[in-house]
């Protein structure tokens, strides 16, 4: 069903658009409220009056430039929840009121062959949610702020039985995960194995039992989050730090999700044997550094496949949401005030998150 934008609506100020900016990469935690002159509006755009926003893994490689010098100042934040204020004349998908949420990417051209094959997210001319640059030169900022203005074919329908606070982790950890575990085959009767327990691999295990995986495989460097891996739907825990942890497994799994955001000490040789012939290890996380070396045998005698995937398409999230919402699928949140951005990616930075920190917007309040 197409919904109409009533007449009255009209775009939301430049002046409305602010957050909390990183001035300098060597002063990565220290975060002031900067202006966010958001793109000029469009047809198709949808204003956004923020919520909440989650607080991601890519938000420290960014910060830091641990993925290179980024465009400074620089709001980040790709986990975003909120209530359109405004539609385009052309809008279709939304109206003023809606509840929606904003993942990692905000604009595509959605007209190449990727676009219309349902891999928008791969489209050469992707624009992020933050740290990227529009057709016209506006750099793109992101959700620890007041307001968003993104393309609507990704400002998604959150469904009424989430809470806004619960729904914003879904965009880019949810996603992440899920489509790869959907392209993938994970369901009745298949095997998969997560590589990782944080923020991306809680919403792993919960969404391998959703979709109704036959095994759920939790492999992690310690037993210390044994008992949350349990909890999330895993049916078998193993401690990668173990001599021979993968002999048991060997030939055994039909997937691997790797959301471990460091390479250092990552078994990736060891786990990769654990496939069993036409398996696929797939990466979602993007660690700052390079992954450690495989040997060539191990793809060819098991048979087995690596690859990666990034995001999601608009047609994967509405279908996350979906499952999400039938079989309760629910992120593991701390809820802070958005002025407290600092806290915030300290926490992460340091591992001391279980397993996602949410930002209530405070700039100018919504609640």
């Amino acid at each position: 069903m197409t919904i109409q934008a009533p007449a009255q609506s009209q775009p939301l100020p430049d002046e409305a658009f602010q957050g909390y900016a990183i001035h300098d990469t060597a002063k990565w935690d220290e975060f002031t409220v900067t202006s966010a002159k958001p793109k000029p509006i469009g047809p198709h755009d949808v204003d956004i009056k923020i919520h909440f926003c989650g607080v991601c893994a890519s938000d420290i490689h960014t910060i830091t430039g641990g993925w290179g010098k980024p465009r400074l100042p620089v709001i980040p934040g790709h986990e975003i929840v909120g209530v359109v204020a405004h539609v385009g004349p052309e809008v279709t998908t939304a109206k003023v009121g809606d509840r929606v949420g904003v993942g990692a990417q905000v604009s595509a051209c959605l007209e190449c062959h990727k676009c219309k094959n349902g891999n928008e997210q791969h489209c050469s001319k992707c624009v992020y949610t933050y740290n990227s640059v529009y057709p016209d030169g506006t750099v793109s900022q992101g959700g620890y702020a007041t307001a968003i203005r993104v393309h609507e074919h990704f400002a998604f329908p959150i469904p009424d039985s989430m809470k806004l606070e619960e729904a914003a982790c879904f965009f880019c950890a949810g996603l992440t995960v899920f489509s790869p575990l959907k392209r993938y085959g994970a369901g009745p009767g298949k095997r998969v194995g997560l590589v990782g327990l944080g923020g991306l691999g809680h919403f792993t295990l919960q969404f391998a039992r959703a979709l109704g995986c036959e095994e759920v495989v939790a492999f992690s460097h310690s037993s210390r989050k044994k008992e949350d891996a349990m909890k999330l739907g895993a049916t078998k825990f193993v401690e990668t730090s173990q001599e021979g942890f993968e002999k048991p497994l060997k030939g055994t799994l039909d997937l691997i999700i790797c959301t471990a955001n460091v390479s250092a000490g990552l078994p990736l040789n060891e786990l990769c044997t654990t496939l069993d012939v036409g398996g696929k290890m797939i990466i979602v996380a993007l660690p700052d550094d390079a992954l450690p070396p495989i040997k060539a045998a191990t793809l060819a005698v098991g048979g087995i496949l690596i690859g990666g995937s990034s995001l999601g398409s608009r047609a994967e999230c509405l279908e996350m949401l979906e499952v999400a919402a039938k079989h309760n699928v629910k992120p593991w949140i701390e809820i802070l005030p958005m002025k407290d951005a600092s806290k915030a990616v300290n926490n992460l930075h340091n591992g001391q998150v279980r397993y996602r920190q949410v930002l209530k917007q405070d700039i100018d309040p919504v609640n």
